[in-house]
């Protein structure tokens, strides 16, 4: 029997054991999911936890709970990928080989990537929310905090979902107003980025609503050095930014186990064909979700759309055939921006996002690139298609793998060449 492993239980590992499941010939091959965790997280919920908007119970569940039957679930930690002899060694010592391996390993903070910020500080009056720790503790700071220097701050590109220190900044400002002491709170908001978010169609519309809102953007910020015991950020060129209290995004970097392994870049994202989503070390390695080095965002629509189009990759893999599907960057993403409203993103490799309908050409219900409160719901009702649908890989009506150009306001300089302006720093979504 042929063996199929694919390492991570996340959103994207989840989806591929569920479609393959499908898809294979159980009497020819046999899947097994690694995994060192026992809990699956909505990832996307940890933005309202601060607010009170969610609870731990809207985003927490058991990984085991959406693997299917028949597929064996191995909670272990992953030591090295041996991708020469096709074998993968466990922290246990065990080793499993494999016929064809898929890489969803995800992506994770590093924190101590950035001198000082991981010290006394953390999570007092510095903080993350790109963990369930992180955002807990932030909740418990925001809901006594009066007043004072708020900083939201971006260490570097890439992270998962980009939008999502723009839509905490939008809260936060919201979360103020409804405290009543937003005018007691100096609000900035800090990027790496020369604007407020990496397209620049987005970033015309979202600076546009930080200056609204009286959120002072400091752009080309490039972080050198949290000094916690003074409340100063550093870059290294220019002026420190003071805090009373930091939110921040720290480095993101893929799994451990990718540079033990010798298969990531400096980063240990894993090098990915743009398109086909095969690896670029071995044949018979796939990589998909945040663990790719692709320059599409790293958010959990991008996973989904993935996914569809490797699973024909794979089953034309196995049947000695060219890998004709092909992964065209499709992202789509809704953005809160406070008040029960957001805004909604579709964009991919070659279009930016530009105003329209989604799903449904000319139809929606949900407008782009532009702020309304069906978008805000949209966002709300997600979480439910994550757990039941998207998760088991059951196809969502009217939302394709490519993206559909009809219906979007495309013109003449909203398309760009995918390698030219789709560096590693200009990921979306």
């Amino acid at each position: 029997m042929k063996k199929l492993l694919i390492l991570g239980a996340g959103t994207a590992g989840t989806m591929m054991a569920n479609h393959l499941m499908r898809k294979l010939n159980k009497k020819d091959w046999q899947i097994t999911v690694v995994d060192q965790h026992s809990t699956h997280y909505y990832q996307p919920g940890f933005l309202f936890i601060p607010f009170d908007i969610y609870q731990e119970k809207h985003v927490i569940k058991k990984k085991s709970d959406f693997i299917p039957r028949g597929v064996d679930y191995i909670q272990q930690e992953i030591d090295i990928i041996n991708s020469g002899s096709s074998t993968v060694t466990l922290k246990d010592g065990s080793k499993l080989d494999y016929d064809i391996l898929i890489i969803a390993t995800g992506s994770k903070i590093v924190p101590e990537e950035i001198d000082g910020l991981k010290e006394d500080g953390w999570h007092r009056n510095v903080f993350d929310f790109y963990t369930i720790e992180g955002a807990k503790a932030l909740r418990g700071k925001l809901r006594n905090w009066e007043g004072g220097r708020f900083v939201v701050h971006l260490t570097e590109m890439p992270i998962k979902c980009p939008v999502a220190p723009l839509e905490l900044a939008f809260l936060a400002d919201a979360f103020f107003r409804k405290q009543g002491i937003r005018d007691k709170v100096d609000f900035s908001y800090i990027t790496p980025l020369s604007g407020a978010f990496t397209k620049q169609n987005c970033s015309n519309v979202l600076g546009y609503l930080l200056d609204e809102k009286k959120i002072k953007l400091i752009p080309d910020f490039d972080v050198r050095q949290v000094d916690e015991s003074k409340n100063l950020i550093h870059p290294y060129e220019g002026d420190a930014v003071e805090y009373d209290l930091l939110v921040t995004v720290p480095t993101n970097m893929g799994d451990a186990a990718i540079d033990r392994s010798g298969l990531g870049d400096d980063l240990h994202f894993v090098p990915t064909d743009l398109h086909t989503l095969q690896s670029k070390a071995r044949d018979n390695i796939f990589v998909l979700g945040d663990a790719t080095d692709l320059p599409s965002s790293k958010a959990g629509s991008v996973a989904h759309f993935q996914a569809e189009i490797l699973t024909k990759n794979i089953m034309n893999y196995i049947a000695g055939k060219e890998l004709t599907a092909s992964f065209d960057g499709h992202a789509n993403c809704f953005i809160e921006s406070g008040f029960k409203k957001a805004f909604l993103i579709d964009f991919n490799y070659e279009y930016e996002p530009v105003e329209g309908s989604f799903p449904i050409p000319g139809i929606g219900p949900f407008k782009l690139l532009k702020e309304t409160r069906i978008n805000h719901l949209g966002k709300l009702a997600f979480r439910h298609m994550y757990w039941h649908l998207l998760l088991k890989g059951i196809p969502m009506p009217g939302i394709t793998a490519h993206m559909i150009k009809i219906g979007k306001k495309l013109s003449k300089g909203t398309s760009h060449d995918s390698k030219k302006h789709c560096g590693k720093n200009d990921q979306s979504g």
